[in-house]
């Protein structure tokens, strides 16, 4: 074993035997349970033999994107946040440097980003899962909300919602991710021109800081950690409880995809489908490169989309698909065909590529499960996934297209390429998350439209090996380089930079805000260290 990392785990073992000897929770007879901190144990070899070690277990250095593995020293099983704040309290307060500490949720992170290489990974999925609705009575002053843990699932969140007739109003596509782990990026969906992304429609958090303070925050007490902690990659406070914006949910969905040939008339109707946010409750849209792309983004649709061989009679055109949905509350006299039939008939789709279905918006939220479940029956879910999420302005979006296009192989392509609009003015300023520079319009105006594109290969290794695999990534990289600069000005969403230095590019004039946030905060630089932004408070220097 190096040095260096037998270093680092021995002072691990040292600081849990001190937490032990400074926590005022009871014992436990378990020596594996430190207090209440419940830390999991494997084996592991110190001073040249085997012993007992607080260690991690294997799912704690694997995350979605399964191509980066960094083993953490120990992990926790918090029981409580204050078990998370007792932990955080005394590294900040240590002079032991390297530890720093993970939240880790679903493990849905694609880089990494939720791992801590010879630190210690909080398993968010321990603390008791709590969810407890309030619904505004009739006349009643005030909103319905869910105050929910932080470890829980969004799909937990809906179902115990649904019981009462309630439902958030922003979403992700996938459901099964954790509620802490999206507000720490933003969450985004088809409801995202509507509502705002999820970190908009939060009205109070409970946090955990990098100083183990234990915080509850709101846009009025608190505001400055509120704030940093939405949408803030994990480097200001864990989040152990949130407080959930809800409204009526309806009973069905009409959902409808139309097809495109043309990509300026594809981003034409999006642009005037999000127009008319009094008609339309859901928008996303993607690239249709080949059968395999079309069939795998189809599985949940439950229509019989028979025109593919006739679309790709010529298989080097490409294109394009809008899917939008409207909600059926069944409670009023609107009648649903009729609005979706008002809606299509002001847009310019190819003649007769319009097909609608009509689902419970149950399974209509939870869509991408179906197609996770067909993807695991044929082995290719625990595959790695090199997914690449970029934020492109209005004027930027056809050329990010091309050089999209031209950096990727039609034929061989495997996943969903999504590009949907998105309204700035449906984000809080004053979060973390960062958004294209706006950009003056012809008559002066600044944009206010900014695309999503979401490329979600998937690369199976067993047609691409290691070699194949750091290809695909460099590639990337330079997708992201060349969408960054001045000609695009595009931002990376869930991005992984390769140093602070790209990280401060990336905030460019929100740096600033985003490295006092962190000072105060977290000074130690304890948390989320798998994001790569800061180094631990003495460590080593950061450049």
């Amino acid at each position: 074993m190096e040095f260096g990392l037998f270093h680092a785990k021995l002072k691990v073992l040292l600081l849990l035997v001190l937490l032990a000897l400074s926590s005022p929770c009871n014992f436990i007879q378990s020596p594996m349970d430190i207090g209440s901190l419940n830390f999991l144990k494997t084996r592991s070899t110190v001073f040249g033999g085997p012993m007992d070690f607080l260690e991690s277990t294997s799912s704690a250095s694997v995350d979605f994107g399964r191509f980066i593995f960094h083993n953490p020293s120990a992990v926790l099983r918090p029981k409580s946040p204050r078990d998370i704040a007792t932990l955080l309290s005394f590294l900040s307060a240590s002079s032991t440097p390297k530890i720093t500490v993970a939240a880790r949720g679903a493990g849905h992170s694609i880089h990494g980003q939720a791992q801590a290489l010879d630190g210690i990974v909080i398993e968010m999925n321990s603390l008791p899962s709590s969810i407890d609705v309030h619904q505004a009575m009739d006349g009643e002053k005030g909103l319905s909300y869910a105050d929910v843990s932080g470890g829980v699932l969004w799909i937990e969140v809906l179902e115990e919602t649904l019981k009462l007739g309630l439902t958030p109003r922003s979403w992700t596509d996938y459901l099964y991710l954790s509620v802490g782990g999206t507000l720490s990026n933003a969450g985004i969906s088809g409801q995202t021109f509507k509502y705002g992304p999820q970190i908009s429609n939060v009205l109070q958090l409970e946090v955990v800081t990098g100083n183990g303070e234990l915080v509850a925050c709101s846009p009025t007490k608190s505001a400055e950690l509120f704030f940093a902690v939405l949408g803030g990659l994990g480097q200001f406070g864990i989040i152990t409880r949130a407080r959930i914006l809800l409204q009526n949910a309806p009973q069905k969905v009409k959902w409808v995809r139309t097809f495109y040939d043309d990509f300026g008339t594809f981003t034409n109707d999006q642009e005037l489908l999000i127009s008319m946010p009094q008609l339309v409750d859901y928008l996303e849209g993607f690239i249709v490169l080949n059968e395999n792309s079309l069939h795998s983004s189809s599985v949940a649709f439950p229509a019989q989309l028979e025109f593919i061989a006739e679309l790709h009679k010529d298989s080097s055109k490409v294109y394009y698909c809008i899917e939008f949905a409207v909600h059926d509350h069944r409670d009023e006299e609107t009648n649903i065909d009729d609005v979706v039939k008002e809606i299509s008939s002001k847009l310019s789709y190819l003649p007769t590529f319009i097909y609608s279905v009509e689902v419970s918006y149950y399974d209509f939220l939870n869509r991408v499960r179906m197609e996770e479940m067909s993807l695991r029956s044929r082995g290719l879910w625990d595959i790695p996934h090199p997914w690449l999420n970029m934020f492109v302005p209005k004027s930027g979006i056809e050329d990010f297209k091309d050089l999209l296009l031209e950096s990727i192989s039609q034929q061989d392509f495997v996943g969903p390429i999504l590009i949907y609009p998105l309204l700035k003015d449906k984000w809080e300023a004053n979060t973390s998350v960062v958004l294209p520079v706006p950009r003056p319009t012809a008559t002066g105006e600044e944009e206010k439209v900014v695309y999503v594109v979401g490329i979600l290969q998937s690369v199976d290794p067993a047609w691409c090996a290691a070699a194949c695999m750091e290809e695909l990534l460099v590639r990337q990289r330079h997708l992201v380089e060349v969408a960054g600069g001045g000609l695009i000005g595009a931002k990376q969403y869930l991005g992984y930079q390769r140093s602070p230095a790209r990280w401060r590019q990336h905030f460019g004039h929100l740096w600033g805000r985003f490295v006092e946030r962190k000072s105060r905060f977290d000074p130690m630089g304890l948390l989320a260290p798998g994001q790569g932004i800061f180094a631990r408070v003495g460590a080593f220097p950061v450049k």
